[in-house]
């Protein structure tokens, strides 16, 4: 008899959630090209799902895929010999020549004419943003895992770059003392502070005041985009900018709110920690009293894709 799919339900020794069971489905359609294998290391290495050893559970997790996919609920690739594809390159950021830099554009930002953020739908159309961050933006380009949206900043003059919202981080010190939260209310209302991972300009665009115009459009549809495609509005958004690439200008420009710096340490696992610079920290509320909604009981929506 098949077992019934719940969130939290245990599969193999691990307790999965429906967001978890979503963004899994996701990885083997977004990179059909990888193999079996290649899957269940990419989705060990998206839940950080390992042995005491520290090494992924692959074949735990393709256990878990199978039985996923002989309940009807994903279709994996046939079985095959490892490749040597990389994980970036079977989900679509091979560069083309379309994503080839386009001609300089310089200029007030009154000159190109009205930019808007536009949803990135499709296939096709999320294959193309996700070529253009792997190319230009300095971090690459990483499956989003969970509830995501990703944007063009699109003009008359063409695409000027490309912005993704996703999951919050799951425990920053300064935001959640500045939030006035303990770890329960954490876990239980995290999924209604959102981050900004990526906020890429194309390098031949040189507009004047872009990234905080693109910023503040963004504070002002966010919400109604996210509650249209996950069923749920958030009420923060969040973004760690590295100043040894960028001085958070646009950020403060924008209204956001700095609230200190990262550590620079962070915990991949359970006695697996990672060192990388430190952070600036910024929020930017996306209702009023959000602190006080966000300390209190839980809040109601569709907080799972």
């Amino acid at each position: 008899m098949p077992k019934e799919v719940t969130d939290g339900a245990v599969w193999g020794d691990r307790r999965i959630t429906l967001q978890e069971l979503e963004a899994a489905r996701q990885t083997v359609r977004l990179c059909s090209g990888l193999s079996r294998q290649e899957l269940a290391q990419t989705i060990c290495e998206h839940w950080g799902w390992v042995t005491a050893s520290g090494s992924h559970k692959v074949t735990a997790c393709l256990k878990v895929l199978e039985e996923w996919e002989h309940q009807g609920l994903l279709r994996l690739p046939g079985k095959r010999r490892m490749t040597r594809w990389s994980t970036d390159q079977a989900c679509g950021a091979v560069p083309t020549q379309r994503t080839n830099p386009g001609a300089p554009l310089v200029g007030a930002l009154s000159e190109v004419g009205p930019v808007r953020l536009e949803v990135v739908q499709g296939r096709d159309a999320s294959q193309l943003w996700n070529e253009y961050v792997d190319r230009y933006h300095y971090l690459g380009y990483r499956q989003p895992v969970g509830c995501f949206l990703r944007y063009f900043i699109q003009s008359p003059a063409g695409w000027l770059g490309c912005v993704l919202m996703a999951g919050a981080a799951k425990a920053v010190r300064a935001r959640d003392q500045w939030i006035g939260w303990n770890r329960p209310r954490r876990q239980q209302n995290l999924p209604w502070v959102i981050n900004n991972t990526r906020l890429l300009i194309f390098p031949w665009i040189r507009i004047g005041h872009l990234g905080s115009h693109v910023l503040g459009q963004l504070a002002r549809r966010v919400g109604t985009d996210w509650q249209q495609r996950w069923g749920y509005e958030p009420l923060l958004m969040e973004s760690f900018v590295d100043p040894v690439q960028f001085p958070g200008t646009c950020y403060q420009a924008a209204g956001w709110i700095e609230l200190g710096r990262t550590t620079g340490r962070g915990l991949l696992r359970a006695g697996s920690v990672y060192e990388s610079t430190p952070k600036i920290i910024y929020v930017k509320a996306l209702a009023e009293d959000v602190r006080e909604r966000l300390c209190g009981g839980a809040l109601q929506g569709r907080a799972e894709p």
